[in-house]
């Protein structure tokens, strides 16, 4: 009897670990509701992305950068702006992190090694987003020879940027760009034509897959204007689209967080990877 018995005696431990659960989850809703907006954003992203690290010194959700120095100027301002200025920065560095992360795994999705010195992509964290340089290589084209018709790769690499795009509802502005002496089929169709409609091609595909019409800020075409390499205008690498992303900002008005589809990606239907040989 007192054998059997002894089976019936952990239900108070199941209880007392859901208790502490719902403390757990407590504090953390309260912990959230105090921090500014800054950190609501950067802690919502979290949870958003959460099987990529985005703070590369933490615990949990809360910043803990062990090498950084004492500030001996730390005293002189009052306690209000030191906790804002606190704050700012913490956000600010889960923010590139998580910037830093998103390159990584959007580089993981296309299967681009980052190493090729003809690599078709070319990803940059800038100060409000990441640039996306999209380059048109007689290897890897992203459009028909000297039209603005999409290759298989091109719309391929494009379908994954505008998941990207729509899951984390950046704003985006898309740039055409062309090398110089660039030879046409038509006459009165130039460079300026040229770059303007492959980058509104890209937008067209952008939107086609998943991105709303009114992210789309700017599409521009420079021609053989802005070349990546100004010592050899006529290079490969001049001929590109580039679509930087910016991160949404939040709604100062109404101060609410920018909403975010949290859907996941889905591989089963994605098309297959062109080769890269």
């Amino acid at each position: 009897m007192a054998k059997k018995a002894a089976h019936h005696g952990g239900a108070w431990k199941v209880a007392y670990a859901d208790f502490v659960t719902a403390m757990m989850a407590l504090f953390m809703v309260l912990w959230i509701s105090k921090q500014d907006s800054k950190v609501l954003v950067a802690t919502s992203t979290y949870f958003k992305q959460p099987f990529l690290s985005i703070m590369d010194n933490h615990g949990g959700v809360m910043p803990f950068p062990k090498d950084q120095p004492d500030n001996p100027d730390s005293g002189r301002a009052g306690p209000a702006n030191a906790g804002k200025d606190k704050s700012a920065s913490a956000a600010r560095k889960i923010e590139l992190n998580f910037l830093n992360a998103l390159a990584l795994d959007f580089r993981r999705q296309l299967r681009v090694d980052n190493e090729l010195d003809q690599k078709p992509i070319d990803i940059q964290v800038t100060s409000d987003g990441l640039r996306i340089t999209l380059f048109d290589r007689a290897r890897q084209p992203l459009f028909a020879e000297r039209t603005a018709e999409l290759t298989p790769w091109g719309r391929f690499a494009l379908q994954n940027l505008a998941w990207l795009i729509d899951r984390h509802r950046f704003k985006v502005a898309i740039d055409g760009h062309t090398r110089a002496h660039l030879a046409l089929p038509q006459e009165n169709y130039s460079a300026w034509e040229l770059s303007t409609d492959r980058a509104n091609a890209a937008r067209r595909s952008l939107v086609r897959y998943a991105v709303e019409p009114a992210a789309i800020e700017r599409v521009t075409g420079y021609a053989d204007t802005q070349p990546l390499d100004a010592a050899d205008r006529d290079a490969e690498s001049n001929q590109r689209i580039t679509v930087s992303l910016k991160v949404a900002e939040m709604s100062r008005a109404e101060g609410k967080v920018v909403p975010v589809t949290t859907a996941p990606l889905s591989l089963s239907t994605r098309p297959p990877i062109p080769s890269l040989q």
